[in-house]
């Protein structure tokens, strides 16, 4: 089983080490301490970040040898546990916050991956981009260009324009998709506020895009709260 252990490093970011079997490597992060830094949540891992992670070890066929899109990537970890364990084709990291893209590339070296455009990249491991993605401007035409089989987001219905600017993007990624099959899509949230939950499914119904909720999987791989809700959504575009 997977093992987390913490420390702090002196510039009050911290290193999360997560720890498998050796043959089948970890996944290292590095975070801020506080929920909320440099003006965004996006530099700290969410739980339901973990959840999708376990989620997706349990189920690697929904990644491998396939384009990956993480709409809302944070820190990584989800996006990292993927890339080194379920072996996807290509894996693009998504986020709009500066600071957070800087550690997202920075996170992405630490674990011994290679971003796009480094000549030196082990053929062996994903294509791995970081890229800038401002849901309430981003097109059609820059969606289509990622060409993704798989999109997946964790913890990004905070709140009310969060889930509208979300489902604006869902909907052009169906659009740009017109020919071919429309990605598969899973979105995993944490149920804090039943509210949220419910405007996310009516604005999903109103863009025409039908749900079902993933059954909840047994692997308990990292620490998080036992206490707390958690769900996966499964989105037909």
């Amino acid at each position: 089983s997977l093992e987390a252990k913490l420390r702090d490093s002196p510039d009050s970011e911290l290193l999360r080490d997560i720890l498998q079997k050796p043959s089948e490597g970890s996944v290292t992060l590095s975070e801020s301490t506080a929920i909320i830094s440099h003006g965004t949540t996006g530099l700290v891992t969410w739980d339901a970040a973990l959840y999708l992670a376990e989620w997706a070890i349990e189920n690697p066929a929904a990644f491998t040898d396939r384009t990956v899109l993480e709409l809302g990537s944070g820190a990584g970890l989800t996006g990292l546990a993927i890339c080194k364990m379920c072996r996807p084709r290509a894996y693009i990291f998504s986020d709009c916050h500066s600071r957070v893209l800087e550690q997202l590339r920075g996170n992405v070296l630490l674990n011994g991956l290679s971003l796009e455009a480094d000549i030196t990249a082990n053929l062996d491991s994903p294509r791995v981009t970081v890229a800038q993605l401002d849901w309430d401007v981003t097109t059609v035409h820059q969606l289509s260009a990622f060409q993704p089989d798989v999109v997946i987001a964790a913890d990004v219905l905070y709140c009310p324009e969060a889930i509208v600017s979300l489902v604006g993007v869902l909907r052009r990624l169906a659009a740009c998709r017109e020919h071919q099959r429309a990605p598969e899509v899973y979105v995993a949230f944490t149920i804090r506020n039943p509210e949220t939950c419910q405007l996310f499914t009516t604005e999903l119904g109103r863009a025409g895009i039908r749900w079902e909720a993933e059954p909840r999987h047994d692997q308990k791989l990292f620490p998080y709260e036992e206490h707390l809700e958690m769900a996966i959504l499964n989105l037909t575009l």
